[in-house]
């Protein structure tokens, strides 16, 4: 345990410091800088240190080099430059050290109960004879083996963090490496430190590089070049491309390895001739976007034009007949283009329904339902998100799943889905719902396991923003004019009863929204500057809407379009989760990476975990905490999922969220900041999109020049695609299915 791990500094007068470890008041888990508190040797009294500190536990004997200071506000401390770690020595010191939550499965009773039995010898009793565990009072066989797997954990995670830290990185990623590579954690980051990019999540091309460049790994090599134009090229991806351009590409790689463009481009030759990319003229896609537009585009075109059709006997119904029995069976009548819809969808394999709120969709959906069903045919319905899938199951009365659901995914299972070409899904027509959320990957997944035969609606605004995730599908089947597509314009609900879905259509068409007095449910309260409007804010969703519409907090969703700033979702957040749910007796708290999380948390998961079944934009609840087994449970769309204590980056705070981050969700109530300094962000869809969230009350805090401002941008960001001309006729190459196989 005894391991210098920081380099001294030169040209300082350094003191040494010995002391048990007393608490931890404050530590950066990115950078591993810490304040805490020591007791130094022969004294009582606790001084403070500051410094790099990471992997240091409450009770260890820390042996300090650095120098006093004298800090303005904070008073006398001890600045440290390195260090050397002992375990405790004390009953007292081994009693902390034992329950500061450092061995999972040993909180402050269970080491209180250890440390009885076994005094000053605990320690080498659990590194040496842990069968010993068994004399103390109340520890089961169960728990004696979570403790010593949790120690040798604890001691390998401690070797990989020095080694880390040697390395100028910060020791917050020491147990996810050791997760993943176990005993061989020290021989990969020495060999192929690239890797940890390639397979841990949190782990990006800097952080590996930064490794490497510690290591002497020159900045030339072909391998670092190589990872580096992933990286970018993922970063692109990141913003919703499926390629990028060859000569961007080299461009932005060489800004980002500081080596020449030439040298970039002689590395995506050779990637290409790697098949490591794909090339297609001057774009370069990754390998999985790529056979992802072309399984897409080849699957759509196979479902236009096979002969066979699950729906062959619903062709020649009798249409007026039909339609004539709808509206009577029906309290809403159908107009001629909901008729259309209907007929297009059974007459044709593969039909998108698109339109804004209020305009029909959800009855076409249950009239169309009603029909299949009536006549003998089967229906499955299915949409991105928890949420969107069971409002869905609510309009239409049917069981609605979750596109991952209906696909049968298995969380760990090496083939992912177990609906595919192999196995396809048995039904005669496939309903999805908010398809503008899809992404090029899902809809390439869920086109495999669709049979030619059977029928596909696609159903979903093509107005709101696209996929969080790369390509733009709904919008490219409507532009490639291959897919037979009903548009829906006119509002059903009356204008006078939401001013909701009024204003929506009214910002969709470039006019501003109204405010009128005698509005119910579209409100805004006039503000120009940040900090105003984020004081609105926080007192509209904890006083004013529960107050006098009777909303609870829980029903409103602040959305955002940007994460910083006074107004933006990272401060909204933390000054959120102070009002609606401060500290208090009985709430267990962890704080992980600068965030606090408190049982009552609402939480998001941000990144896609296929082990766990949640995916990114998934809201959720902290149910609770355990800090004695190192776990979290989150309610996610009434399933409860754990969460390891070092897993935390993978949620975030979501009392306020980003508007890109809210697609697929309604809520009862949204409440959206809108500042002028948000100007890059202020497009006509992104307001659009905000407002379409709500299914009871928008209200806008923030100027009429900045809705001025989204309302007249109706540039959409264009992304990177060929999805529309792949089903406009583009062959893909002899060699989809051998990466077909590789999605």
């Amino acid at each position: 345990m005894n391991s210098t791990i920081l380099p001294e500094a030169n040209n300082l007068l350094l003191t040494d410091l010995v002391g048990v470890l007393e608490r931890l008041t404050f530590q950066n888990e990115e950078n591993g800088y810490t304040v805490a508190r020591l007791i130094p040797q022969g004294k009582q009294h606790e001084v403070t240190v500051v410094g790099p500190l990471g992997g240091v536990n409450i009770g260890e004997t820390l042996h300090l080099r650095g120098i006093w200071t004298t800090h303005p506000q904070f008073g006398r401390q001890f600045e440290v430059h390195s260090y050397t770690i002992q375990l405790p020595a004390s009953v007292d010191g081994i009693r902390k050290y034992l329950g500061s939550g450092l061995i999972k499965g040993v909180g402050p009773v269970t080491a209180a109960r250890i440390v009885d039995q076994f005094g000053a010898e605990t320690l080498e009793i659990i590194e040496n004879h842990p069968e010993r565990l068994s004399e103390v009072p109340g520890i089961a066989r169960k728990r004696i083996d979570m403790i010593c797997r949790a120690w040798q954990d604890q001691k390998q995670i401690k070797e990989i963090m020095l080694f880390l830290q040697t390395q100028g990185v910060s020791p917050s990623l020491a147990v996810k490496i050791y997760k993943q590579y176990g005993d061989q954690s020290i021989p990969v980051v020495r060999t192929d430190p690239y890797r940890l990019a390639r397979d841990i999540y949190g782990v990006g091309f800097k952080t590996a590089d930064k490794i490497a460049r510690q290591m002497g790994l020159p900045p030339d090599s072909p391998a670092r070049i190589q990872t580096g134009l992933v990286y970018t090229l993922s970063s692109f991806s990141d913003e919703g491309h499926c390629f990028g351009n060859r000569d961007h590409l080299a461009s932005e790689g060489a800004r980002l390895l500081q080596v020449s463009r030439e040298q970039c481009l002689e590395q995506i030759d050779i990637m290409v001739r790697q098949r490591d990319l794909i090339a297609e003229d001057d774009a370069v896609y990754l390998p999985p976007f790529f056979f992802a537009e072309h399984g897409v585009a080849s699957k759509l075109r196979r479902m236009l034009s096979s002969p066979d059709d699950r729906l062959s006997r619903l062709k020649n119904l009798n249409w007026p007949r039909e339609f004539a029995r709808m509206d009577q069976e029906n309290p809403i009548q159908l107009t001629d283009l909901q008729k259309k819809a209907i007929q297009m969808a059974i007459t044709s394999k593969v039909s998108v329904l698109t339109g804004g709120p209020g305009t029909g969709k959800s009855t076409i959906m249950g009239h169309l339902i009603q029909l299949v069903r009536r006549n003998g045919a089967s229906v499955l319905l299915a949409a991105p998100t928890g949420r969107a899938a069971k409002r869905l199951s609510e309009t239409t009365g049917l069981e609605a799943r979750t596109i991952h659901r209906l696909l049968e995914f298995t969380p760990g299972s090496a083939a992912g889905f177990a609906r595919d070409r192999a196995n396809p899904l048995d039904t005669d027509m496939i309903i999805i719902d908010e398809t503008s959320m899809v992404d090029i990957l899902l809809m390439n997944h869920l086109l495999n396991a669709v049979e030619a035969s059977t029928h596909l609606l696609l159903v979903g605004d093509v107005d709101q923003l696209p996929s969080v995730g790369p390509g733009n599908v709904l919008r490219d089947l409507i532009a490639s004019e291959e897919i037979p597509v009903t548009r829906l314009d006119t509002i059903f609900r009356q204008a006078g009863d939401s001013y909701i879905i009024l204003n929506a259509h009214r910002i969709n068409e470039g006019e501003m929204p109204v405010f009128p007095k005698d509005a119910r449910d579209f409100f805004l309260f006039p503000e120009s500057d940040p900090q105003k409007v984020a004081e609105w804010v926080i007192d509209l969703v904890s006083q004013r809407i529960p107050n006098r519409f009777g909303f609870s907090p829980q029903d409103i969703q602040v959305l955002s379009p940007m994460y910083r700033g006074a107004a933006g979702v990272v401060e909204l957040n933390q000054r959120l989760q102070q009002t609606l749910n401060p500290p208090g007796r009985g709430k267990v708290e962890y704080t992980h990476s600068y965030r606090t999380f408190r049982t009552g948390d609402r939480v998001m998961q941000i990144r896609n975990n296929y082990d766990k079944a949640v995916f990114n934009g998934d809201l959720g609840i902290i149910e609770s905490i355990d800090l004695e087994n190192q776990s979290v449970e989150v309610s996610i769309d009434g399933l409860r999922v754990s969460y390891d204590l070092n897993e935390l980056d993978e949620l975030v705070h979501a009392y306020a969220v980003s508007i890109h981050k809210a697609q697929g969700s309604e809520f009862p109530v949204v409440v959206i900041p809108l500042l002028t300094q948000h100007y890059r962000l202020l497009q006509r869809n992104l307001l659009y999109t905000a407002v379409t969230r709500a299914r009871k009350m928008v209200v806008i805090a923030g100027s009429r020049k900045a809705i001025a401002m989204a309302v007249r941008n109706n540039q959409i960001q264009k992304r990177n695609t060929r999805l529309a001309e792949r089903l406009r006729g583009m062959e893909p190459p002899p060699l989809e299915d051998e990466f077909l196989l590789l999605l």
